[in-house]
This record gives structure tokens, C-alpha cells and sequence, in this order.
């Protein structure tokens, strides 16, 4: 029986650790990271075709965001002579990494999008009477 603890006590552990988790996860967990990643996982891509697949991001917001990923290793920029001159982002492999848990952490949010619904409604509800 101990075993099936283990992992939670593990991961307990390692929420006790907040100075040294916090920072990588103030790079990674903001409004766009998850999102831009996700677009580029499967292939790279060029600034307006991140734009475009990221309905509502600013281009300030997406440039800024894509110079933080790849000042911390998450992407590349590839600069292609062309005419226009093109760049390219990719996803690098320690990007890569955060596949797994973005993928379960999108299927959470499907899977629990209806009771994330119902419970802002019932705290609204009851907060307004």
C-alpha cells in the first residue's frame, strides 16, 4: 500500500520546493506558452501562421512570447534568405518535453470543461443573491 503513496508524496515533495519550481513555471504556464507550443509541435512555423492559429494574440503579445521560449531553450528562430527574408520557429527537444503534460493538461481541460463551467455558475449564483 505504500507504493500507491509514493507517488503523491513525491510530488507533495516537490511542491514544498516553490523557489526552484516557480521561476520555470512562471516561463511556461502564462496565457500563450501552452498554446504556441502546441502550434508548433506537430511542424514549424512562420510568425503570421502562429498568429493566425492563435486566434486574438497581438503581435506584440506573440513576439514577446516567442523571444522568451526561445531565450529558454523552448523554441529556435530560423532566419530563411529569401525575398521577403522569412522566419522560422520550431519546437526544440527540451520544448518537446513539455508535450505530455500539455497534451494531459488539454485533455483535463476538455474533459472537465462542463463542471469548470458549472461551478464559476454556482459560485456567481451564489454570490449575487
Amino acid at each position: 500500500m505504500a507504493r500507491d503513496t509514493e507517488p503523491a508524496a513525491l510530488s507533495c515533495q516537490a511542491m514544498m520546493d516553490v523557489p526552484r519550481i516557480r521561476p520555470v513555471l512562471d516561463k511556461i504556464a502564462d496565457k500563450w506558452t501552452i498554446m504556441i507550443l502546441t502550434v508548433l509541435c506537430p511542424e514549424p512555423a512562420r510568425f503570421n501562421e502562429i498568429k493566425r492559429r492563435l486566434d486574438g494574440i497581438t503581435h506584440k503579445s506573440l513576439a514577446d512570447a516567442l523571444k522568451r521560449l526561445e531565450r529558454h531553450g523552448l523554441i529556435t528562430r530560423t532566419v530563411i534568405p529569401t525575398a521577403p527574408i522569412g522566419v522560422v520557429y520550431a519546437i526544440t527537444p527540451l520544448g518537446h518535453s513539455l508535450r505530455a503534460p500539455f497534451e494531459a493538461l488539454c485533455d483535463w481541460a476538455l474533459a472537465h470543461e462542463r463542471a469548470f463551467a458549472d461551478a464559476a455558475l454556482a459560485y456567481d449564483r451564489s454570490h449575487t443573491e
